[in-house]
Parts: C-alpha cells; structure tokens; sequence
C-alpha cells in the first residue's frame, strides 16, 4: 500500500466515481429523486463521442461537445418525457418512476450500443501531454486532466449551491416540493435543471475517464452502481461528500485485488454497501437540520 503508482490509481478512479456521485446527488437534492440513468448518460457521452471521431471523423474536440450533448440531452429528456409524466400519472409517487427511470437505463445502455456499435473504443483525448514520473510513479497526461478536472467541478458546484440564487432554489424544491409549490417557486424548472446539470456532469464525468479504460455500452450499468455506492459511502451532507465516498471504492478497486484476489473488489463493495445500509444509511456526511 506504499507504492505512489497505485495511490495514483486510487486518485483517478475515485475521481470519476465521485463525479458520477455527485451528478447522482443534484438530482437527489434538486428532485428528491435518484437517476439511475446516471451512469448511461455517462457512457453514450464517451461511446458517442469516440463513434463521431472514428467512425464519422469528426474533429476531436467537436466530438466531445456532442458526446456532452447527448449526455444533457438524455438526462433532461427523463425529467420532462418520463419522471414528470409518471410522477404526474402516480400521484407523485416515487417508486413508478424509480422503475421507469430503470427501463431508461437499459433503453440508453441498449440505443447506445444499436447506434455506437457493440465492441468497446478507446477513448479521445483532446490534450496529450506526458506523462512525467514523479519519483517512483508514473503520472500520464489523462491522470492529471481528469483529477484537476474534477477538483474544479467540485469547487464549481460548490460554489454554484452556495452563492447562486438557482443553487439555493434548488436546495429549497428539494427539501420540501409541496412547499416550494405553494410559495411559488419554479418547482418544474429547478427540477430540470437539476437533472440538466446532472447530465453534464455525468458525461464529463465518462468523457475523462474513457481514455483510461476505454468505452463500452455495457459500461453504464456498472458506472451506475459504483456511483450509487460512492454517494451512499459520502452522503449528502455536503458537496464534495461523494468524492470522499469516490475515493473510498477507489482504494477497494486498486487494494482488494492483492489482499482477496480477484474476487476481492467485489465482495468488499458489497460487504461496505451492506454496512452503510444498516448502520449509517445517511453517508459519512449527514445533512445539518438547522432549528
């Protein structure tokens, strides 16, 4: 556990989980509603944009804005054609349109995979630069883009929450809808945007990570559970929460393996989902009641 080229690892691959986490946690503050499309919109941004570069030969960086778009795309799509309606349908119940957003999983993991193709790409790096070894490791270019990246989302959001009037409106319709409603706040589009930016982040998110391990549509559905499990590990207490939790199944990917063998990532994730479940179901990291 020593070695600095696994605690990079560790760095790169908690990153993602909890930029996945945390696009996760805006709609869960901003709707009152876990997306598991999360980790499909992720992948159709990674998989449509390495598609577009190879395959129609779009420049780089074009392809990586439209594998943004598609992302954002979908994820409001899901507000406006099929959380909204069902929840309008089932008297604002939660778990219909916790089932339809699971049929959206596999309807984006499925699509991407009819349009896309099948077999896995590798993905696009718009900046190649590196790598440097920093004593004994090695940090590449895509390393330091994505961790960077990710630091400076956190910090954005944060931000954003904390000081924009449409980030405390946000945090407003979550708490309490019906009440948000009665004041006549903008409940519908708060709820949009929330889901809105959650797609960005989500494809950020597959676009950064793509380069290191590549790209398939069968990618989304794992992504959505590791993120799941990062936001339950952090909790929601604050904004960067899910990237402690991120960083967390990081170190059981890259450790598990040397001390359980190959079946150790997985058993671990499940044995810790299992702990926070029935001892601490709200994260590391509560939401404060203020009285």
């Amino acid at each position: 556990m020593t070695d600095p080229q696994l605690w990079l690892s560790v760095l790169e691959i908690g990153s993602f989980f909890g930029l996945i986490a945390l696009a996760y946690q805006l709609t869960l503050i901003g709707a009152g509603f876990f997306n598991f499309a999360i980790g499909p919109y992720a992948m159709a941004a990674a998989l449509g944009a390495s598609w577009l570069t190879l395959e129609i030969g779009l420049p780089i960086a074009l392809s990586l804005v439209l594998g943004l778009v598609i992302a954002v795309v979908a994820s409001g799509l899901t507000e406006l054609l099929v959380v909204r309606q069902v929840q309008k349908r089932s008297g604002r119940g939660e778990l219909p349109a916790l089932v339809a957003v699971t049929a959206v999983l596999f309807i984006v993991q499925q699509g991407a995979g009819a349009i896309f193709g099948r077999p896995a790409l590798p993905g696009q790096v718009l900046f190649s630069f590196g790598p440097w070894q920093i004593g004994s490791a090695y940090v590449s270019g895509t390393a330091v883009v994505l961790i960077v990246a990710t630091a400076l989302i956190f910090l954005a959001v944060s931000l954003w929450m904390r000081h924009s009037r449409t980030g405390r409106l946000l945090r407003a319709v979550g708490d309490n809808r019906g009440a948000a409603a009665l004041l006549g706040l903008p409940v519908g589009r708060i709820r949009l945007i929330a889901f809105l930016l959650a797609g960005l982040i989500a494809g950020a998110a597959g676009l950064l990570y793509a380069p290191k391990t590549g790209v398939a549509f069968t990618s989304g559905l794992s992504w959505t559970l590791v993120g799941f499990l990062a936001l339950v590990i952090g909790g929601t207490g604050r904004t960067w929460a899910p990237l402690l939790g991120g960083f967390v199944l990081g170190a059981i990917q890259v450790f598990a393996p040397f001390y359980f063998g190959s079946m150790g990532p997985t058993t671990m994730v499940l044995l810790i989902a299992l702990l926070f479940f029935a001892f601490r179901p709200q994260g590391l990291f509560s939401t404060r009641v203020r009285i």
